[in-house]
């Protein structure tokens, strides 16, 4: 059975792209010729995620699609197994998944891709990749630093499992074969494991006070929460558990009530979480060489960045700001980092959002007319 959806958007699923029939969310297609915009989720979100600021950019006069990625939600033909069909979730084909949608929408250009977390890596090698086919994009939450250098920099430096007390990324952790039912199967349950990991990555979550880190040192990457660099021996869901929110504090959420966060647990609960974790294990050495192609090659659309002030995905990979700003995109317009709001900044702050990236099509859209065919 479908999930409720607000008025004025509707579900579509879309056969034949690379290999997937590809479940999506739009608003504003009762117009056809409308300037397309793509929103890509993350990790371990949905189309759903998008849900509060699809209509306030259709009203601004734009067709906005919402997929579901692969290895997530409603889109299927990908591969479940840990042992599975691996390469199909590196980045290149996950742009190829994007393209694809935009063909089958009808479209050979759309006006923006917007990309959160993990989203947010795609959206910009879409526009690195096809500048032709992306004319701008928004980057959310996850900084873009463009392609692997060549050769390539350490991820970190150091071992976590030396730290006392020792520990444990939080990516490396989800590359494990155990990671996908450690979070299906959690002892508390899917939707309390999920309504702990979503506050705990929130501003509702008071230890979040980011800042920046000076380097990729272990010892530096383990000033952030628990979260991020966990205690060696303990899952994921056991990380969060301990902050889960009091009953008080889940029935006044407005931005992730109850009934809302069970579209995540029954969609996690029907398909498991590898397909998103494999996401994770396409990080590996072979695929950062692959992606070296495109070394020190910048995005050369309009580019943004919107994130929460709380939230610590600004800075968990040190460097990676920066550089977004003054290299890996040669058009870039602007970083925003909204108050009151924690890494889910769509759903957290929605107005303001939707405020940022309405005004940054808006302006696009005027300064490619000004500019002509």
């Amino acid at each position: 059975m479908m999930y409720a959806l607000p008025a004025g958007i509707r579900p579509r699923t879309l056969a034949d792209i690379n290999g997937l029939m590809m479940h999506a969310l739009e608003a504003g297609f009762e117009d056809p010729g409308r300037p397309c915009v793509v929103l890509l989720h993350g990790f371990p979100e949905l189309a759903y995620s998008w849900r509060k600021v699809m209509l306030p950019l259709a009203d601004a006069g734009f067709h906005v699609v919402a997929p579901d990625q692969r290895g997530y939600g409603r889109t299927t033909g990908w591969d479940e197994r840990y042992d599975g069909d691996l390469d199909s979730f590196r980045l290149p084909n996950l742009v190829r998944d994007v393209l694809g949608l935009v063909f089958a929408l009808g479209y050979r250009s759309v006006a923006a891709v917007v990309g959160h977390d993990f989203g947010s890596p795609v959206a910009g090698y879409c526009a690195l990749l096809r500048p032709d086919v992306f004319q701008s994009v928004v980057l959310m939450s996850a900084p873009f630093p463009g392609p692997p250098a060549i050769p390539a920099e350490p991820a970190v430096i150091g071992d976590f499992a030396l730290l006392d007390p020792p520990r444990k990324h939080y990516t490396a952790y989800y590359c494990t074969r155990e990671a996908n039912a450690d979070m299906l199967q959690a002892e508390s349950g899917l939707h309390a494991f999920l309504r702990a990991y979503f506050h705990v990555k929130s501003a509702d979550w008071k230890q979040n006070d980011p800042f920046e880190l000076r380097s990729r040192d272990v010892a530096e990457l383990a000033k952030m929460p628990p979260y991020y660099v966990m205690d060696i021996e303990k899952t994921m869901p056991q990380t969060v558990a301990p902050e889960m929110p009091s009953p008080a504090h889940i029935a006044a959420n407005a931005w992730l009530p109850d009934g809302e966060l069970n579209v995540y647990a029954e969609e996690f609960e029907r398909t498991g979480f590898q397909g998103g974790l494999q996401w994770y294990r396409c990080r590996a050495p072979k695929y950062v060489a692959e992606l070296q192609t495109f070394s020190g090659l910048p995005v050369r659309v309009p580019a943004m960045f919107v994130a929460g002030e709380n939230d610590w995905g600004v800075y968990q990979s040190p460097g990676a700001l920066a550089t977004m700003q003054t290299k890996a995109c040669a058009r870039f317009e602007g970083t925003h980092l909204l108050p009151n709001a924690g890494h889910w900044v769509m759903q957290e702050q929605p107005a303001a959002v939707s405020e940022r990236l309405t005004a940054f099509l808006l302006a696009e859209r005027a300064a490619r007319r000004d500019r002509g065919p």
